[in-house]
């Protein structure tokens, strides 16, 4: 595969790409095959996206998901609550990841090295193996401003900074994991109109859920800012979707979601909600098309909300098809 065609991809090719990438995917990464094999879905009869069978999400939690004779350079593991068993993707190209979330970016906000960027992100950093924090990271390296950095749990501190570099033409973004800035808008209400507030990330068990509609007006008070931005990945991703506001997201390029039917996952549907399934080409060593358990909605110009998370009743169609699959295969140590 040439990864450069999959970061040169257009509207008009992407199908044929989609279809290279499961063609390779189904000759070199075992695990998926072996799923393909029991959807009764292979090359020779998969000839439009639709006929790709989409990997439910869960086998990241018990499967090592790359392919046959990579070794994986990294290991990103998904936040859970206490006693859940996280996710891992193991990452056979790290600069597969680096290229994406930097073409991602500048796709959607211009060069990196433009802005202030201020992370905060407490339970990612805590955890240490965290892709949305290796990628933070690398845009807090190449900010031409030595104020870029983290933030665990100094709120002090950060309004502080926020403060002090507040100033008119700055580009400054604080990308926070959802709840943490919820925190901070309650204890620090301040004037950050210009600045890019983006969350991401969710509650993580630390705040009772919410709606994005809801998040949203909470920060936009706190902070007398007109739009929220927000930030869709997830660990099983190489790539991201950006919302500049309103909570409806524009994915990269070389990334496309499509809504299933929550009772019937072979099945998509179009103009209402539906299960979230997802390519990302640059998922190339370990897969590329994936059933999450998010709830949301395209639209006709492919951008795209979510609207929640499913509840397992919602989807027993993917835990029918889980639970099959579990028949012929074993867990990983």
């Amino acid at each position: 595969m040439n990864i450069d065609s999959i970061f040169s991809v257009t509207p008009n090719n992407f199908e044929e790409k989609a279809l290279t990438v499961f063609a390779y995917q189904f000759a070199h990464v075992s695990f998926y095959q072996t799923y393909c094999k029991l959807m009764n879905k292979q090359p020779k009869n998969v000839s439009s996206i639709n006929d790709i069978p989409f990997l439910p999400i869960e086998f990241f939690k018990t499967q090592q998901i790359i392919a046959d004779g990579k070794q994986a350079q990294a290991i990103f593991e998904s936040s859970t609550t206490t006693g859940a068993t996280p996710s891992k993707h193991f990452v056979a190209d790290l600069s597969i990841y680096e290229t994406s979330f930097l073409k991602g970016f500048e796709a959607a906000y211009g060069n990196p090295k433009d802005y202030l960027f201020l992370a905060l992100l407490p339970s990612y950093l805590e955890r240490g193996n965290s892709s949305l924090v290796y990628m933070a990271n690398q845009f807090i390296a190449l900010s031409e401003h030595q104020e870029s950095g983290f933030i665990l749990h100094d709120f002090e501190q950060l309004k502080n900074t926020l403060q002090a570099t507040k100033v008119p033409r700055e580009k400054i973004i604080l990308l926070g994991v959802t709840y943490a800035l919820l925190d901070f808008a309650e204890q620090f209400p301040m004037d950050l109109n210009g600045i890019t507030i983006m969350e991401t990330g969710g509650m993580k068990g630390r705040r009772a859920e919410m709606t994005r509609m809801e998040i949203h007006r909470e920060l936009s008070s706190a902070f007398r800012v007109n739009t929220i931005h927000s930030e869709y990945g997830m660990t099983e991703l190489l790539s991201q979707a950006y919302s500049k506001g309103n909570g409806i997201f524009k994915a990269a390029p070389w990334m496309k979601v499509l809504t299933r039917d929550m009772y019937d996952p072979g099945s998509y549907v179009t103009h209402q909600s539906g299960g979230i399934n997802i390519i990302d080409l640059a998922n190339l060593y370990s897969c590329a098309f994936i059933a999450t358990s998010d709830v949301g909605k395209v639209f006709a110009d492919d951008t795209f909300e979510i609207i929640g998370r499913m509840e397992t009743a919602d989807i027993r169609g993917c835990n029918l098809m889980y639970d099959s699959f579990g028949e012929h295969s074993s867990t990983t140590p």
